[in-house]
């Protein structure tokens, strides 16, 4: 599968291009000036070269300039917090955006260019960077630059924001980190392939954050056939890979009984799951409230699964693809879903981590349940601002949906629930 920014992406990303004094996105205050305010307090604190800091432990693998790529450890200039929360997108949904962007802005992000496949004989600083982020719990770290961090907030589609940065003269662990045994095992066995390797960390209940750390350096796979992977694919290579492997299981289940309906709202973004009795059938729908023009963009596939990339979704296809398949393999069962992604006025970019985030927290939930489907989309008029007709009108899925005879010829016969 190939991971590129689509247009859509690109679009959603225009804080990048407008560095804040454009207001490109139609807004009278622009949100990142609002929350660069964090640089204030931290300015001194990096008007200096050398470091020393607990990693959370984080790394971010640059894609420019592919098959070269930048890479280095985060490492913020602190010692007397517990950082690990300044990398674990996993516990952001109950936070601010103010405290989310104070995290990521106290994390100097070292880099240093290397080919993607310096992963198989790792020197110097992708050598520390590999071994760090092997770690479960934050690792003293020191760090020295060749010249000042700059202060700058680089913001993606897909990975959460990075703050200062600068290319590394020294990297050193002052002390040991704590590799958990079932992580030691799959990176040393350089015969198990990176597919197998991923999906056994995350049976063995090893977190996603880390998994996809672990992936970006290179150090799952065959010996021969490890390499650098940007961070912005890993995401979506290991929320593909995991997606994968319960789409399998949970095609041999039986179908819900009830139509069900989850959701959660967070961080500016709303998403509601709509489940309903059916073989494997998912559709996500997304709408931007900026501007309240043009329609939802959509993203589908059915029992067979996505052959080619979500162009028009990306990232967030993806990310939210997997806490459905999660659901439903938690409870045993087979459904069809239609997901909806509102993103309100209030938004900025945080990366796709928080569509994952908050569909997962919608399923610890407990669903509000109807006999048909035309119920469920009367109480979704009231969680949606943008009228439910615009949705419906994007939707792909929503015609098999809506007419239980189609339903039953869509699907070959061993996938009737």
């Amino acid at each position: 599968m190939t991971f590129i920014e689509s247009t859509s992406e690109q679009q959603k990303n225009l804080c990048q291009v407008c560095k804040g004094f454009r207001q490109l996105c139609g807004k009278g205050l622009c949100p990142i000036l609002v929350q660069a305010k964090s640089f204030a307090s931290i300015k001194k604190v990096f008007s200096k070269k050398d470091f020393f800091g607990a990693s959370p432990p984080g790394v971010f693998v640059g894609e420019f300039g592919y098959p070269k790529v930048s890479l280095g450890p985060l490492v913020p200039p602190l010692t007397d917090k517990d950082t690990a929360i300044f990398d674990a997108e996993d516990q952001w949904i109950f936070k601010t955006i103010d405290e989310i962007i104070g995290y990521r802005t106290s994390l100097l992000r070292g880099k240093r260019q290397f080919n993607v496949r310096s992963a198989r004989a790792p020197k110097e600083v992708l050598e520390i960077t590999q071994e760090l982020v092997m770690a479960s719990e934050p690792v003293d770290t020191e760090l020295s630059f060749i010249k000042r961090p700059r202060l700058d907030i680089i913001f993606s589609s897909r990975a959460a924001p990075s703050g200062p940065s600068g290319e590394i003269k020294q990297a050193i662990l002052a002390e040991n980190p704590k590799v958990p045994r079932q992580v030691d095992k799959v990176v040393s066995d350089t015969d198990l392939k990176a597919i197998p390797g991923t999906i056994k960390l995350y049976d063995a209940g090893i977190p996603q954050r880390q998994i996809t750390r672990l992936f970006s350096v290179g150090l799952f796979g065959i010996e021969k056939q490890r390499r650098l992977v940007p961070t912005t694919w890993s995401i979506t290579a290991v929320d593909d890979i995991l997606s994968k492997k319960l789409w399998k299981e949970v095609l041999t289940k039986n179908w819900i009984n009830t139509v069900q309906l989850f959701g959660y709202k967070a961080l500016g973004n709303n998403v509601q799951l709509l489940l309903y009795p059916s073989g494997w059938l998912f559709e996500v729908l997304e709408y931007w409230l900026l501007t309240m023009k043009g329609k939802p963009d959509s993203d589908w596939e059915n029992w067979k699964g996505r052959k080619t990339y979500a162009k028009t979704i990306a990232g967030a296809y993806y990310a939210t693809r997997l806490p459905v398949l999660e659901y439903l393999a938690r409870i045993n069962r087979q459904a069809g879903a239609l997901v909806f992604l509102e993103v309100d006025k209030s938004w900025i970019p945080l990366g796709v981590w928080r569509f994952r985030e908050i569909a997962r927290e919608a399923f610890q939930q407990e669903p509000k349940e109807f006999e048909t489907v035309e119920e469920a989309l009367e109480e979704l008029k009231k969680r949606l601002v943008l009228p439910l007709d615009k949705w419906l009108e994007a939707s792909t899925t929503i015609d098999i949906i809506q007419n239980q005879t189609t339903l039953e010829d869509f699907f070959p016969k061993e996938l009737h629930g």
